[in-house]
């Protein structure tokens, strides 16, 4: 049973994809916007017993999520170039002082704090913003500690996280839709907390925007991006498993760990490849995800993998615009992949496109959204 949940409204303004250009009008996918309409939240259907809220408003383009241990929420943009810091200074779920740390960056849709600093990922560079939380201020200085990823912007906005192991992990998209490329890319690499050290760990991967490691087991998952222009239903999307490092996960050669491509897939087999832990809808754009790790949620919940579908557009009938969940089984093995939270898209118009999502304290989790300008708050309360 699912609730249909009223609240309030706010304006958006129309977004692409973190993994979509543009479309033009007439063309494949087209989606029908309206930059007077909002995204009501009286449309989101969320399983019984859940609630959604707003957390921050007017957030022009909130896409990567990174929070502090003092509360402090950063924010990456992609299209605005801005960095933002947001703080719920009385309690209340509700993010009352937002500051723009910085301006005018070249897609810092990245953003991970560490040890007092905040990083953020540009195209081609990583930042280190130092002692940050202690003095949040607009135009705030940083140093450059890393400027030698390629400048593509095709797939060049990253998302950047910290991994057990205390490294940085940067992904690098691949420079097309498909092709063969420079080893760098259609990668995840990593480099040590002060930039150096840079080195891959993973290869075949064509866009992740979003990654996670298991609580218990350290292993690293993320989702990846299909290629374009194979029909509305073909290839999927991919949730990926890494049980240990340098693994090859098949691109530009197979998708979906059982589709070879047309144009490269005579050169390998789909059996020299590591295939999808789970494979996800076609064209659905999966961005972030997350380990529930928290306590609020049912027990379901807990251990599983929650999937922010930021929604197609190469695809005649749209898709996605939804936050998903996998379940696994103790030995890390998906058991199913099914629609945890919905409404995002009426008909051909999407009111918010989900992109990243983060755990806050008490169990709740926030998503970020950067077509409605917005972070919204789920939790539990039956």
């Amino acid at each position: 049973m699912h609730l249909i949940l009223k609240y309030l409204t706010i304006s958006v303004l129309l977004g692409c994809s973190a993994a979509d250009p543009p479309f033009p009008a007439g063309e494949i996918g087209v989606v029908e916007t309206d930059p007077s309409s909002a995204p009501e939240l009286a449309d989101i259907i969320l399983p019984e017993g859940f609630r959604i809220e707003f957390y921050a408003r007017d957030l022009d383009n909130a896409r990567s999520m990174d929070l502090a241990p003092d509360g402090t929420l950063f924010v990456g943009t992609r299209n605005k170039g801005n960095v933002y810091a947001l703080q719920d200074e009385d309690g209340d779920f509700n993010a009352e002082k937002v500051v723009t740390l910085a301006k005018n960056l070249n897609m810092p849709n990245g953003v991970a704090f560490h040890e007092g600093a905040l990083y953020v990922a540009e195209v081609n560079r990583i930042l280190r913003f130092d002692n940050i939380t202690y003095n949040l201020k607009s135009n705030a200085s940083y140093q450059v500690i890393n400027d030698s990823y390629p400048t593509d912007t095709h797939h060049g906005w990253k998302y950047i996280a910290f991994g057990p192991d205390g490294k940085l992990y940067v992904p690098v998209g691949a420079p097309c839709n498909i092709c063969e490329s420079d080893e760098i890319y259609n990668t995840i690499t990593r480099i040590n907390a002060d930039g150096t050290g840079l080195e891959i760990v993973h290869k075949g991967i064509r866009n992740t925007v979003g990654f996670d490691w298991h609580p218990e087991s350290g292993e690293l998952w993320f989702s990846d991006n299909g290629r374009d222009w194979l029909g509305d239903n073909s290839p999927a999307c991919e949730l990926n498993r890494a049980v240990s490092d340098n693994l090859h996960f098949g691109y530009p050669y197979c998708h979906q760990g059982d589709l070879a491509d047309p144009e490269f897939g005579h050169k390998f087999p789909c059996s020299d490849f590591v295939a999808p832990a789970q494979n996800l809808g076609p064209h659905v754009a999966p961005l972030g995800i997350e380990f529930y790790t928290g306590s609020q949620f049912p027990e379901e919940y807990h251990g599983q993998i929650f999937i922010a579908e930021h929604g197609s557009w190469n695809r005649s009938t749209p898709i996605g615009y939804r936050i998903t969940v996998v379940n696994i089984d103790e030995q890390g093995v998906a058991q199913n992949y099914r629609v945890f939270a919905e409404g995002w898209l009426q008909g051909r118009r999407p009111t918010g496109r989900p992109v990243d999502l983060e755990l806050l304290p008490d169990g709740s989790m926030l998503v970020s959204d950067d077509h409605g300008d917005a972070i919204y708050r789920i939790r539990y309360d039956p």
